[in-house]
């Protein structure tokens, strides 16, 4: 998000990670999907950077239209192949596939666990944990999941066999699921594993930000700034939730 022009695997992704790296605030990154040369060029950085490294599939799942929820098996087993490879990470984000209406959504369900706990087992032996993050039903990305109560219950369906797994919170899907960051940190307490500060616009269709755009904060009309980011660093402290994590820039 910090380096849009990367976000599509190519550009100057090497660099880019580079500018992270000499920078002594920084001891954790989180990065995104790469074409194979800036792949084996971040890598090599990134193995002498001595940072804790993070791995967001959403953009990858995303741009190919991959779905870990799919009906169709196939479809299903390469969404999962697709996230099955990171950058030397210890932990890797994923969102599900669509909401495919309540009519199917037990079913939906069903094989995104399906899908975690297959990710989960490959990651185990790799000293890799899983992370779903939740993103908006309605709004942009209509995935799944999907709102933080469903969310939390496919963490208990996937932590019963790998406990390592967890969920990603973020200040701008909290906004777009209509939750506030004290409902959404309350009920994902003990399954919170990362967390994503962000901004959104929702009150204007029309806003070129509208959606899940990540604005920068300030942006007029915008649904976050510093009283909303505060807030929820006071909630994760107060309920516990945040430990001692290490600063990174995604």
């Amino acid at each position: 998000m910090a380096f849009p022009e990367v976000m599509r695997g190519d550009g100057p992704y090497a660099d880019t990670i580079r500018q992270i790296v000499r920078d002594e605030f920084f001891t954790a990154i989180e990065v995104g999907w790469a074409h194979d040369a800036a792949k084996r060029q971040a890598a090599a950085v990134l193995r002498q950077s001595h940072l804790s490294v993070g791995f967001g599939a959403q953009g990858a799942l995303l741009a190919t239209k991959s779905d870990l929820n799919a009906l169709d098996e196939p479809a299903r087993r390469k969404a999962v192949a697709l996230v099955s490879a990171a950058l030397g990470a210890k932990r890797v984000a994923v969102l599900s596939g669509p909401y495919p209406g309540p009519s199917d959504e037990a079913g939906d369900k069903e094989r995104l666990v399906e899908s975690l706990k297959e990710l989960s087992a490959y990651g185990r032996d790799r000293h890799v944990a899983i992370t779903l993050e939740t993103f908006d039903r309605t709004i942009e990305k209509k995935a799944l999941a999907g709102p933080t109560t469903l969310c939390v219950e496919i963490s208990e369906a996937v932590r019963h066999e790998y406990p390592e797994f967890g969920l990603l919170l973020d200040l701008s899907h909290m906004r777009l699921l209509n939750e506030s960051p004290r409902e959404s940190l309350t009920m994902a307490r003990d399954h919170l594993v990362h967390a994503h500060i962000g901004n959104c616009v929702l009150g204007d269709p029309k806003h070129p930000a509208y959606g899940d755009q990540h604005p920068h904060f300030g942006i007029a009309g915008g649904e976050n700034d510093t009283p909303e980011v505060r807030s929820i660093y006071e909630c994760c402290s107060r309920s516990g939730s945040w430990g001692a994590r290490p600063a990174s820039r995604s």
